[in-house]
């Protein structure tokens, strides 16, 4: 703490101080405390961008990760009716028959014929639009469906995809139609079935019923007009079979979600990145300023003169260390032979009026006019302001003032010559 008091000799009024406890110390914690100040408010800022970005993060993973459940009827995303087919037209006489106990899960009983030899009994999900009126709905963003398959006795089922080919489909005309397909096994304790919706495959001889080009094996899921479940080859003839389908989900992947995030968590560093940059150059340019107005108080030693004390001894220390300071030589030897007083007067000199040493009132003196000159003087390069206090060495005193001030001389110079923040 710094208690001011008004000296009158001669008619003139001349400043100067008195210390009580240790005034470097107490600069120093003013400066740290201004800077903890900002690393807290920083440490929240980054904190709560961290909270920030973990949530958006959260949202767009899922949302990447599109999927619709399909049962119950009518409260997905995807609507749909039912609706089974036999071989009955084609002469065969495979039955089917859907049960309605639950709308949870597609139930139905199925027996093939021996009266074909490729028998037919299958239901299928209609797909409907919003008004429930039958239309091919886009799937496209979609690319497995999941589900669980029971089925007495044991069996081998397939699951197909039809769609609308504009290319070659003819309304009202189910060949036209191609339909890609997949095997799943079941049991009776139930089985989870995952199917890639974009790796299925269309039958060969659609391709010869068609006259298409066979090594045309691509489709789209942009208009799909069906799912379907329905007996194998491996299916048993003439036997009661019994199949259940549960848990039908649609799911996808929408890597605009990831893109969106990663551009997101890009600007969102930057700012914060640049938001640090700058507001930490304010804090130091703060703190830099609050610790150079209190460490003048020692330049004012620079200019006192004989009459400001009455004990002329203590005078003339203040005064030669204050002339000299800036002799690389100088030492506590070289205040004693220029003042004539003893090394141990020197000392309690610095002592009652500073509370410090004589080597660190010397360095304060010696640091406190660099940080002027290095303010005042563009011109001069850091190592010849060095030089001018007393520091011929270069790195030396880079190192001392780093330790002074927290920053470099270089860095010092430029946050002290930049024009204040509005």
């Amino acid at each position: 703490m710094l208690c001011r008091r008004r000296v009158e000799r001669l008619g003139a009024t001349v400043c100067c101080y008195e210390f009580v406890g240790h005034p470097d110390a107490d600069v120093r914690s003013h400066s740290m405390n201004m800077m903890e100040e900002f690393y807290r408010k920083a440490l929240v800022a980054f904190v709560v961008l961290l909270i920030a970005d973990a949530l958006i993060a959260c949202f767009c993973i899922y949302q990447s990760h599109p999927a619709t459940s399909l049962m119950p009827q009518g409260n997905g995303a995807v609507h749909w009716h039912l609706a089974t087919f036999t071989d009955v037209p084609s002469g065969g006489a495979s039955t089917i028959r859907i049960q309605q106990s639950t709308r949870e899960s597609l139930v139905f009983d199925y027996k093939f014929s021996r009266a074909l030899n490729y028998p037919l009994a299958s239901a299928a999900l209609l797909m409907d639009d919003a008004d429930g009126k039958p239309a091919p709905v886009d799937l496209s963003k979609y690319s497995t469906v999941t589900f669980v398959a029971k089925c007495v006795p044991a069996n081998t089922l397939v699951f197909n995809v039809t769609m609308f080919d504009k290319s070659v489909t003819k309304p009202g005309e189910a060949l036209t139609y191609p339909s890609a397909m997949t095997f799943f096994a079941c049991n009776e304790k139930g089985v989870p079935v995952t199917v890639d919706l974009t790796r299925l495959f269309i039958p060969q001889w659609w391709y010869e019923a068609m006259h298409a080009d066979l090594s045309r094996q691509f489709y789209k899921l942009d208009q799909v007009t069906k799912f379907e479940f329905e007996g194998s080859q491996h299916s048993p003839r003439e036997l009661d079979s019994h199949v259940e389908i549960s848990e039908l989900t649609l799911h996808g992947r929408d890597d605009r979600y990831i893109a969106g995030l990663a551009i997101i968590l890009v600007v969102s560093c930057a700012a914060f990145g640049i938001w640090f940059l700058r507001a930490h150059s304010r804090a130091l340019v703060a703190s830099l300023g609050s610790r150079l107005r209190k460490d003048m108080t020692f330049v004012a030693y620079g200019q006192l003169t004989s009459e400001s004390f009455e004990d002329t001894e203590k005078a003339a220390i203040l005064r030669f260390i204050a002339t000299h300071y800036a002799n690389s030589g100088l030492d506590l030897d070289g205040v004693a032979a220029g003042t004539g007083a003893s090394r141990h007067k020197i000392n309690d000199v610095l002592k009652s009026e500073l509370g410090m040493t004589f080597p660190g009132y010397l360095k304060k003196l010696r640091l406190t006019e660099a940080a002027r000159l290095l303010t005042d003087k563009a011109g001069a390069t850091v190592a010849e302001i060095g030089y001018s206090v007393g520091y011929p060495n270069a790195p030396y005193f880079n190192k001392l003032f780093k330790e002074e001030y927290g920053c470099t001389p270089k860095v010092f110079r430029n946050l002290a010559t930049q024009p204040p923040a509005r």
